[in-house]
C-alpha cells in the first residue's frame, strides 16, 4: 500500500476537524487508489478544544489511515467503492402536489433527522405509513430513489418517512442492529425510530393500523428488531438483505452473523412479532442468506401450529425467484420469504440511480407494500 501524500493528509486532516469524517475517508482512500489530491486555498480555522471525551463512534486521523492501509477499517463488508457514495445525495422527484420535507426528530431516546414523503393524493379514510430504514452508506434521499418506495405512495397514496442514521453515530451511516442497547423497546435506535413513528401519526392523522417498517442491509436489521420489539405498533415489516433480530452483540460478532456462522445460536424463541416479508438474494457475499433462513424460521415459530405453508417459483424481470409464503390457520399470510437467484446485496428491481439496487428481478417494494395492504 503506496503512503498518504501530504496534501491529501492535511484534506482530511481539515475535514476531521469540522467533524465530516465520510468526506476524509474519501479523500483517504482516493489518495491511497493513487488519485492526486487538492485542498483548499483558504486557511483552516483551529478546532475548538472545548475538553470534549470524542465520540465512541469515530475514530482519530491516524487510526482511520491505519486501518484503512491494514485493510482493517470496520467496513461491514464494503468494498472500497462503496465508500465513494457516502454522503451523496440524488435529487428525489416531487410532483406537484406532493411535499418531501426535510426534518429532525428528538425524543428521550435521542435524535435522527428524516425525510417524510407525502403524495398529491392520499387514499380514501386515513392514509397508511411506511418507514424506510437505509442500509449503510445510504442516507435518506439515496434509499428513496433506489426502493422507489415514494412513485408507489403516489399510486397508493400512503405516507413514507425515512430516518437517517448520522456518520456522527456510525461510520458509514449504519443502524446500529448488533448493539444490544440498540435491540431493546424504548430504548436507543429503536425507540427513537418508534418515537417518529408515534409522531407523524398524530401529526399527520394516518391510519395506525396500517403502518409498516422496511430497510435494507443494517435497516433490513433495524426492522426486524422493530418487528421483535413493537408487534403493536407495526403491522408489517420487510426485511431485505437483512439479519434476525438478535444474532450479534458487537461489532466483531456482526461479522460472525453475517457470514452466516451464527446459525447454530440455538432454537427459535417463540415470540410475538409482526407479519414480516424477506427478500435475499442467494448471491449475497455481505450478508449471507442463511440469515432470511433463520428469520423465516424464528418467525414461523412465533406461529400458531396450525399454520400452512407452500412455495411458489417464478421469473421477475428475467431472473427466478422461489417463494414461500406461511399463512395462518384463516388462511392470511403471515410470512412470506422471496429468494432470488441470481441476486446480490442489493434491492430487487430497484431504480440504478441510487446505490445498492439491482433493476433485474421481482419489484421488491411493490411485493411489500402488496404484502403489506393485504392485497391478493
Amino acid at each position: 500500500m503506496k503512503d498518504v501524500p501530504g496534501g491529501a493528509l492535511q484534506e482530511a486532516l481539515r475535514l476531521t476537524r469540522q467533524k465530516d469524517l465520510a468526506e476524509a475517508t474519501r479523500v483517504l482512500l482516493r489518495s491511497l487508489s493513487g488519485e492526486r489530491v487538492t485542498t483548499p486555498e483558504q486557511p483552516t480555522p483551529p478546532a475548538p478544544d472545548d475538553g470534549a471525551e470524542p465520540s465512541r463512534h469515530k475514530l482519530p486521523l491516524g487510526e482511520t489511515i491505519a486501518r484503512l492501509r491494514s485493510g482493517a477499517f470496520p467496513n461491514f463488508g464494503l468494498s472500497p467503492e462503496a465508500f465513494a457514495t457516502l454522503g451523496k445525495r440524488p435529487r428525489v422527484h416531487v410532483p406537484d402536489g406532493a411535499s418531501y420535507l426535510s426534518r429532525t426528530f428528538a425524543c428521550q431516546a435521542g435524535a435522527r433527522p428524516y425525510k417524510v414523503y407525502a403524495p398529491s393524493k392520499r387514499c380514501s379514510g386515513k392514509a397508511p405509513l411506511v418507514v424506510m430504514l437505509h442500509g449503510c452508506t445510504q442516507n435518506a434521499d439515496d434509499f428513496a430513489v433506489g426502493a422507489g418506495m415514494n412513485r408507489l405512495a403516489e399510486e397508493r397514496g400512503f405516507v413514507v418517512a425515512y430516518p437517517e442514521q448520522p456518520f456522527t453515530a456510525n461510520q458509514l451511516g449504519c443502524w446500529n442492529w448488533f448493539n444490544p442497547a440498540d435491540q431493546q423497546r424504548d430504548a436507543g435506535e429503536p425507540g427513537i425510530i418508534a418515537g417518529l413513528t408515534r409522531f407523524l401519526i398524530d401529526e399527520m392523522n394516518l391510519d395506525d393500523a396500517r403502518v409498516f417498517v422496511a430497510g435494507l442491509s443494517a435497516g433490513g436489521a433495524m426492522a426486524d428488531v422493530m418487528s421483535v420489539a413493537y408487534p403493536d405498533l407495526y403491522a408489517g415489516a420487510g426485511v431485505h438483505s437483512g439479519l434476525p433480530h438478535g444474532s450479534a452483540t458487537d461489532q466483531s460478532s456482526a461479522f460472525v452473523a453475517m457470514s452466516g456462522k451464527h446459525m447454530s445460536r440455538g432454537t427459535a424463541h417463540a415470540r410475538k412479532r409482526t407479519r414480516t416479508i424477506i427478500f435475499h438474494g442467494d448471491r449475497d457475499s455481505k450478508v449471507h442468506p442463511a440469515n432470511a433462513e433463520r428469520i423465516l424460521t424464528e418467525a414461523r415459530a412465533a406461529l400458531s401450529a396450525t399454520h400452512e405453508e407452500k412455495t411458489q417459483s417464478g421469473t421477475a424481470n428475467g431472473r427466478r425467484y422461489d417463494r414461500r409464503i406461511v399463512c395462518d390457520g384463516r388462511g392470511v399470510a403471515q410470512l412470506e420469504y422471496w429468494a432470488v437467484e441470481g441476486l446480490g446485496h442489493a434491492w430487487s428491481g430497484g431504480s440504478l440511480e441510487g446505490s445498492h439496487t439491482d433493476q433485474r428481478g421481482p419489484d421488491a417494494s411493490r411485493e411489500m407494500m402488496r404484502f403489506f395492504l393485504g392485497d391478493p
